[in-house]
């Protein structure tokens, strides 16, 4: 944080937060994280047996966003060393795609010991279940890949032969080998939520907007640029997107713009920033976004205009009375809401100061930065709609973009920058081509909501989408590529459902996580490293990414469709229908399909040269092609990357066509427009059936949220779970990847984070273990006392694996999902970004590092 006071947090308050300074430790920001370039390693010329070797592309294929190229030096089929993109010398035009730590710790992944090495069964496990209370502290039997897949093969066809198909469960949207095989088989029940997108998942497109990660709402990096004014919203890159996302940001500050951070901590890139803090309570940012419009009402006048009137009438529906749906009542318009015309209940920025914690004074002049100054981006992450009753706040930020014309035009913009797509929106200027496998429709149309996966274990209901409650039999769960019980909410509640009436449960992983812990029965898969090859699809705009072939598989790892094949033939698929084409066959139709858009901007062309030899070399079927580089030398380097120029013809403005003639640019919603007020929101919520939602973002506070830590919230008397604790992405692990690998494990040792005003309370020091209980659960975790953390809030970063201790029913890992509750509401958003909880110092024995800990191993 710089020395100059920040506009929201003044030196006083500041000073008062932190009182305890003495018992700070630095602050926890930038590590392994630098604002320059640090000087170059003196490095000694690699020789003897390294200098034989070959550098292999390989990629880091973790769902962290960065999605960077990452490189592996094989010395006798061994890896000795990884490095980054070294394939162009860096520039912040044409940046290289550097990795991180995480992705530079992968042979410690891929070699690691904690890999499933073969199949194997619990001890007491039998048909039917065996002793089911022992999944998770049971014995591993080693057994035969024969014996393995007849036991899967069995199992299913009597649980669905007894119970029918939908008894079967096949978790997640990934691992879909697997998912096709048992579709073919008769059919299997399935899941959905919103997962990291939270409430942007489905109420963007209801509104008219874009989501973020298909589909695209805020301008590219170039025209970042342009933008003077930067507001981070929950955003976090430098460890959400680790990779040039936070440098895209960084070239926008060079070229002057100044940032602020709405968030409850002062993170990593507001550091970098030099970011204003405005620290808010979790899940509050819809109300702060109310009082924010409230105070453009308020202050806006001819002589200091504020609010783009014209955006509101050309572009919106549903502001005023005078721009309302027809049909729709003229009372209901947001502008009378928030001023409490009909309800009495004005949003003010004292009534929204009361919720956020953020003074009524900052609220105003956050109005005053965002509506008086002429370009400015307003960027949310995604973790602000993670809360249960999210979609509000979708709407209530995406009006605040529109009250003030921050939308379509050269720096300016709002909307969601994240993932793979932080600070560079766009279309796709190179795409990988499909890999040639037919799709299999599932005739088991039952899904569950996340919100109610335990309901329909622990009760045999859920409500089905559309149908409301149905009857829920599942008698089988297999995992495929996902761990659902570890990164869906209510750990706990989901480990006793395993425990109590499923038969069978079933998982193909690669390292042995929660899901694979608590199962009767593991198949070992193989990493990308051990297979024909991959493209990171995605990957950021402007880059296509590839992995080769590092090693024969593993032990006796098995590939999932190798896996997927054995069990169709098996349960009497003809597997040549769903498989008609081998792996290496579907990895050359990628390469053979990739396409790049021209110079022009427009026009879609082949990537990569293809030859007949090549064909005849790779012994697959294709057709020769030109293309901009040919497939030695792609699969060679590990990437192609588009170079860009600020004035090229690649540049994207989100709605740039619809701002400037929004009758011949419709948006996709009944009205045509942007909809401030959104009928269609109204009845999806009914569909679902879980409860009610408004035409336009009025206010509903968040299960769990922050009033609910009051058993008193006017007298402001806190209840028996005073503190919110939230769910950072973190540096150790791609949300729960990774998580055991013993380098990252001692770099960072995933503490909760706690304010330091917090900790002189309740006289908690540095490093000591603490517990933290909520009504699903505790955990232990070391304390890292902190000025960067907003007082009455914890931070527990995302994705350790759960280590409970079967005695005392304490989860020594700190799982965030230990806490978590699942709760169904609006459109079925899972709510991950404010929990409700206590924290107190441990008067047991301390923790051991987690570093100290042996790895978790099976077999």
């Amino acid at each position: 944080m710089s020395d100059r006071q920040k506009t929201g947090l003044t030196r006083r308050s500041f000073v008062k937060w932190t009182t305890a300074a003495s018992a700070m430790a630095a602050l926890p920001l930038s590590r392994q994280l630098h604002a320059a370039t640090p000087a170059p390693e003196k490095t000694t010329p690699v020789t003897g047996t390294a200098a034989k070797g070959q550098w292999k592309p390989v990629a880091c294929w973790h769902n962290c966003g960065g999605r960077c190229v990452n490189k592996a030096l094989v010395v006798d089929g061994v890896v000795v060393r990884q490095k980054t993109d070294d394939v162009v010398a860096d520039s912040p035009d044409f940046p290289q795609q550097r990795g991180c730590l995480r992705g530079r710790s992968q042979r410690k992944q891929v070699f690691g010991a904690d890999r499933l090495k073969y199949p194997m069964k619990r001890k007491g496990w039998a048909p039917g279940g065996g002793d089911k209370t022992l999944r998770g502290r049971d014995q591993w039997v080693r057994i035969s890949w024969d014996e393995a897949l007849d036991i899967v093969a069995s199992e299913t066809k009597r649980i669905t032969g007894q119970h029918g198909n939908e008894s079967l469960w096949v978790t997640g949207g990934n691992g879909t080998d697997f998912q096709s095989v048992f579709a073919k088989a008769g059919g299997f029940t399935g899941d959905w939520g919103t997962t990291s997108w939270g409430a942007w998942f489905e109420t963007p497109a209801h509104l008219g907007l874009l989501e973020g990660f298909y589909t695209f709402g805020t301008n590219d990096r170039f025209d970042m640029r342009n933008s003077q004014l930067i507001v981070m919203w929950g955003a976090n890159p430098a460890w959400s997107s680790p990779g040039s996302p936070t440098y895209n940001y960084y070239q926008a500050k060079k070229a002057g713009a100044r940032f602020i951070s709405i968030d409850p901590s002062y993170t990593a890139t507001a550091e970098l920033m030099d970011a204003d803090w405005y620290p808010i309570n979790p899940g509050t940012d819809h109300a702060l976004a109310l009082g924010i419009m409230s105070a453009l009402l308020e202050m806006d006048s001819p002589a200091n205009p504020l609010i783009d009137w014209d955006f509101l009438r050309n572009c919106t529906v549903g502001f005023d009375e005078t721009n309302m749906p027809a049909g729709a009542d003229r009372q209901k318009n947001f502008k009378d809401y928030l001023l409490g015309t009909y309800t009495g209940e004005p949003k003010t920025p004292e009534w929204a100061s009361d919720i956020t914690g953020i003074s009524a004074s900052d609220i105003r002049s956050l109005a005053r930065q965002i509506g008086g100054t002429q370009r400015v981006a307003l960027l949310t992450g995604w973790a602000p709609a993670r809360i249960h009753n999210g979609e509000g706040w979708v709407q209530a930020f995406s009006t605040l973009g529109f009250m003030t014309g921050h939308m379509g035009r050269p720096g300016r913009m709002t909307g969601v920058s994240c993932h793979f797509a932080a600070g560079n929106n766009g279309m796709r200027l190179v795409v990988a081509g499909a890999n040639g496998l037919p799709a299999v429709k599932n005739p088991v149309s039952l899904k569950i909501n996340h919100n109610e996966l335990n309901r329909a274990l622990l009760e045999k209901k859920f409500r089905q989408r559309g149908t409301g409650d149905v009857d829920a039999n599942i008698q089988m769960i297999f995992h495929p590529f996902n761990a659902t019980l570890q990164t869906r909410a209510n750990i706990m509640q989901g480990i006793e459902a395993y425990r109590q009436g499923v038969e069978f449960i079933a998982t193909a992983a690669y390292v042995p996580h929660t899901c694979a812990k608590y199962s009767d029965l593991i198949l070992p898969v193989t990493t990308e490293w051990e297979r024909e090859g991959t493209i990171l699809n995605p990957s950021n705009r402007e880059v296509i990414i590839a992995a080769v072939n590092v090693t024969p598989p593993l032990y006796e790892a098995k590939s999932d469709q190798w896996i997927a094949k054995e069990l169709g033939k098996r349960l009497g698929v003809n597997v040549d229908e769903i498989f008609p084409i081998s792996e290496k066959q579907q990895f050359f139709n990628k390469l053979n399909g990739a396409t790049i858009i021209t110079e022009d901007g427009i026009t879609k062309a082949p990537l990569f040269t293809v030859t007949q030899a090549d064909i005849d070399e790779w012994q697959v079927t294709g057709t020769p092609q030109d293309g901009r580089i040919t497939l030695n030398e792609f699969l060679t380097k590990g990437k192609y990357q588009v170079e860009r120029t600020p004035d090229d013809n690649y540049s994207y403005i989100a709605y740039e066509d619809f701002i400037r003639d929004p009758a011949a640019n419709p948006r996709p919603t009944p009205s045509g427009k942007f909809e401030i007020y959104c009928e269609t929101l109204v009845e999806k919520a009914k569909e679902c059936g879980w409860t009610e939602l408004p035409p336009i973002p009025a206010y509903i506070p968040s299960a769990s949220g922050y009033e609910a830590s009051f058993s008193d919230f006017a007298k402001k008397e806190k209840g028996d779970y005073p503190f919110q604790v939230y769910n950072p992405h973190y540096l150790r692990r791609s949300h729960s990847t990774l998580d055991n690998v013993p380098w990252l494990r001692e770099q960072w040792p995933s503490p909760v984070y706690i304010n330091a005003s917090d900790a002189k309370r309740l006289d908690i020091k540095q490093g000591e273990t603490v517990m933290v209980t909520s009504p699903q659960g505790k955990l232990l975790r070391p304390a890292l006392v902190t000025q960067t953390m907003k007082p009455g809030v914890i931070a527990l970063p995302h994705g350790s694996w759960t280590n409970v201790d079967e005695t005392t029913g304490i989860d020594m890992a700190g799982a965030d999902n230990t806490l978590t509750i699942q709760v169904p509401t609006g459109l079925g958003t899972s709510g991950w970004n404010t929990m409700l909880c206590n924290i107190e110092k441990w008067h047991g024995e301390q923790l051991t590092e987690d570093a100290r800990l042996p790895q978790r191993i099976i077999g």
